[in-house]
């Protein structure tokens, strides 16, 4: 199990586009792909689990990944955010 924190930097945090894509990128690994934010765990690879957790821009979540392919779905994961979800 590998995890890391991430800060959300697009404006309008996560709504549906970026958590399609997110959710996109995610389901490409084999790992399970979960995420939490504040009291709450999140599926990565649902987009309503995704848009239930109710991110905003700003925020702080930890991506919690296990499995064959965590090092990779998390390194991508990181990555995706980082560079704004499309945004």
């Amino acid at each position: 199990m590998v995890t890391k924190k991430v800060v959300i930097k697009n404006p309008t945090g996560l709504h549906l586009r970026p958590a399609g894509i997110l959710c996109k990128e995610a389901m490409q690994f084999k790992s399970l792909i979960t995420f939490k934010f504040k009291d709450n765990t999140a599926n990565a690879k649902s987009v309503l689990s995704v848009l239930g957790a109710c991110v905003k821009s700003g925020d702080e979540i930890e991506f919690i990944c296990e499995g064959e392919d965590e090092e990779a779905a998390l390194a991508r994961l990181i990555e995706v955010v980082e560079s704004g979800l499309g945004e």
